[in-house]
């Protein structure tokens, strides 16, 4: 009988799995396995909600193994050592997975090829997070593209996969060694109280189907507005790959068919967003030094500020800007945050407080359930200024106006923070009588804006004339 091992990462399904059906379809019986980490108490890129909405992820993919017939192999460790291992101990003749967005597993990749090249046993890596990948999207020249626009309209050209088969049914393999499920106490991690949604294939897939019937052909009016369900919620979803991106792709096309004018914008501007998420993947993989620096070089170098003070208020919303606040606190409370309340406390850490991007991105990532190496860096860089966005460093979005004009009733603010729920919506929107706190027991405001707008213009105007003079 032939064996193979499919090698479960990013892609926590058994439907549209390309490398799961690759393998079933080149091999007699296929071994599921997931390896655990080994670090302990903290990691830079994630943290205990997300580790728990993976604990629960994982236990939802071996249910439905056990169904189909299999069941989920737990290993622990370097990747590499415990993927020989098991070769070893089954005969596997290949190894699947899907490939990797990101460079730290594209480096354990092609670490694993290396070492199974002498056993004589194949590696194959398919594409299964984007719909197109680093080469596929390019210039006329051949080049990567630099700016978004003209990237989505290549992007947008370009013909999409549909979707492929759903396992429902696998041969068992004999006894073999295996790990329980992994919890929290694996990493040394203590749960939080958060409020998790449901993990799991399933779950994410009705939450696709009701944003496709509900949501997605209002999506261009609803989406700015952080208190209501305006968005999707499936990031979480396509980050582990509950998801496949050709589903949610396909899914869309139905519920686009036959749309008004205004509704065909909405679905637009949502598959727009889906570019973005492909595009800062293309960047990452084109430039994978923007984890450590400035995407563009001219604002290498650039005097941040790593006040840990001012660090420590914005990350617990205690800024004194109700809008800042309220999604810092949704953040610590949900493991979410409102996408247009993601680029306000952004661009207030970078613009107002002056801090270093890679602070926010750190803590965003340990924080988001959805944490996107990627993405999240792209949208730090495009709030600091620093990255692809063709107009960088002197929008400077005002957060009391931004407040105004997307929750100018004050039901967002309001929800994440409870004190100041009895308050008149206008006075959440303006600065307070100077010396004079909105409530006993909120704070007044950290720094004047206006004040920090200028010291922010002038020192980006400064850092960039001195690179070009030393140029």
């Amino acid at each position: 009988m032939s064996h193979a091992i499919h090698w479960f990462r990013r892609d926590l399904r058994l439907s549209d799995n390309t490398a799961l059906n690759a393998a079933l379809a080149a091999h007699e019986q296929v071994i599921p396995v997931y390896i655990t980490s080994l670090w302990k108490n903290g990691h830079q890129w994630t943290g205990a909600p997300r580790q728990q909405f993976l604990v629960e992820c994982l236990r939802s993919l071996h249910e439905a193994l056990l169904k189909a017939g299999s069941r989920l192999l737990i290993r622990e460790g370097d990747a590499v050592s415990a993927l020989v291992k098991l070769v070893q101990q089954t005969g596997a003749k290949a190894v699947y997975t899907n490939r990797d967005p990101d460079p730290f597993g594209q480096a354990i990749e092609a670490q694993l090829k290396a070492a199974l090249e002498p056993l004589g046993v194949a590696f194959f890596c398919f594409k299964d997070h984007a719909l197109h990948e680093r080469n596929e999207v390019l210039t006329g020249s051949g080049s990567a593209f630099r700016v978004f626009t003209p990237y989505s309209r290549a992007w947008a050209k370009l013909p999409k996969q549909q979707p492929g088969p759903t396992v429902t049914q696998l041969r068992a393999f004999g006894p073999l060694e295996s790990l329980p499920l992994p919890t929290l106490a694996h990493w040394n991690l203590q749960a939080e109280n958060v409020e998790l949604p449901e993990a799991g294939e399933a779950a994410a897939r009705n939450r696709l189907s009701k944003f496709v019937e509900n949501g997605f052909l209002k999506y261009a009016q609803t989406r700015d507005i952080p208190s209501e369900e305006g968005t999707s919620r499936i990031s979480q979803d396509l980050r582990f790959g509950l998801l496949s991106i050709r589903e949610v792709f396909a899914a869309l096309e139905v519920g686009a068919s036959g749309a008004k004018a205004d509704e065909a914008r909405s679905a637009q501007v949502y598959i727009n967003e889906l570019c973005w998420r492909e595009f800062y993947f293309q960047v990452l993989w084109n430039k994978p030094e923007v984890l450590d620096l400035e995407y563009s070089p001219a604002y290498r170098g650039m005097p941040w500020s790593h006040d840990t003070a001012a660090f420590d208020l914005w990350s617990a919303g205690q800024t004194g800007f109700p809008i800042v606040d309220a999604g810092m606190r949704q953040l610590f409370q949900t493991g979410f945050m409102h996408n247009r309340v993601r680029m306000i406390v952004a661009m207030f850490l970078t613009k107002d407080l002056h801090l270093d991007w890679r602070m926010g991105e750190r803590w965003f990532m340990q924080r988001l359930l959805d944490g996107e190496i990627a993405s999240n860096n792209g949208g730090w860089q495009w709030s600091a200024g620093t990255g692809t966005d063709a107009a960088p460093y002197f929008r400077i979005q005002n957060p009391w106006t931004q407040s105004l004009r997307f929750d100018a009733v004050g039901t967002y603010i309001k929800r994440w923070i409870p004190e100041l729920a009895h308050l008149p919506s206008a006075l959440l929107h303006k600065p307070p009588t100077p010396g004079l706190r909105l409530t006993d027991n909120y704070p007044l405001p950290m720094v004047d804006h206006a004040r920090e707008r200028d010291i922010a213009l002038f020192t980006y105007k400064r850092h960039l004339s001195s690179s070009q003079t030393a140029e």
